[in-house]
């Protein structure tokens, strides 16, 4: 097989992996937030990104190459993911001892894993209301972080469009595909795979609560993988 290198580290790859891909499969996490398995990648949270022949490019989008020397664990880029994680802890209304999704959230797991244990910017605070409007899920926009990817599994999936992104910069937001802008009056099931493929606490399914107790969820004995960084 052919290999890159990986802050020393040689990293076997198969053709069509992306270099986050391809460190994942070897044991050697690299933080992401947007990036999943099933989906092709776009890049849009960066916290992924790595440094390429001097170069800062978004490890999920690029193509895995035999000779790549790729730096990942270094003060520069665990500060620039520190800096894109707080700004997201800042932008929404994030609160982990009452969230139903701690321990088993990304964006949570992403933080510990980076030693980010202050929001370092202003808090917005915004008004987002909670939509409870559906029989079986609730749709919490305050722990939105854009990934979009409930978007893309309800169209490229679920074959429903139920979920996009509305706005630009500070007013992009989640929205879903209805006229009076509620969740009850989308096609949205409880079994579609965007209510399960949300990193974070968005979309909720009802009578369910704190499911997964506490020393059982994901992430509880290793942040993200990252060992010997627990919450």
């Amino acid at each position: 097989m052919s290999s890159f290198t990986l802050d020393g580290h040689d990293v076997p790859f198969t053709e069509g992996q992306s270099v986050l891909q391809a460190a994942l499969a070897a044991g050697h996490p690299i933080p992401h937030l947007c990036a999943h398995p099933e989906f092709k990648a776009h890049g849009s949270c960066r916290v992924c990104t790595v440094k390429v022949n001097g170069r800062m490019v978004a490890s999920c989008t690029l193509p895995a190459a035999a000779g790549l020397a790729v730096e990942s664990e270094t003060q520069e880029l665990k500060e620039l993911r520190q800096g894109l994680v707080q700004l997201l802890f800042v932008e929404g209304n994030h609160f982990c001892p009452s969230c139903e999704k701690s321990g088993e959230c990304k964006l949570q797991a992403v933080g510990y894993a980076l030693d980010v244990r202050t929001p370092h910017f202003p808090q917005l605070f915004p008004d987002r209301p909670v939509d409870a409007s559906h029989p079986d899920l609730i749709l919490d926009f305050n722990r939105c972080i854009l990934c979009e990817l409930c978007v893309r599994a309800s169209a490229e999936v679920d074959g429903r469009h139920a979920f996009a992104l509305s706005g630009r910069g500070l007013t992009k937001h989640l929205i879903v595909n209805a006229e009076s802008g509620l969740l009850k009056d989308t096609s949205v099931a409880v079994t579609d795979t965007a209510v399960t493929v949300c990193p974070v606490g968005v979309i909720l399914k009802k009578g369910k609560g704190f499911a997964v107790p506490i020393g059982q969820r994901t992430y509880d004995k290793a942040a993200f993988g990252f060992e010997g960084k627990k919450p």
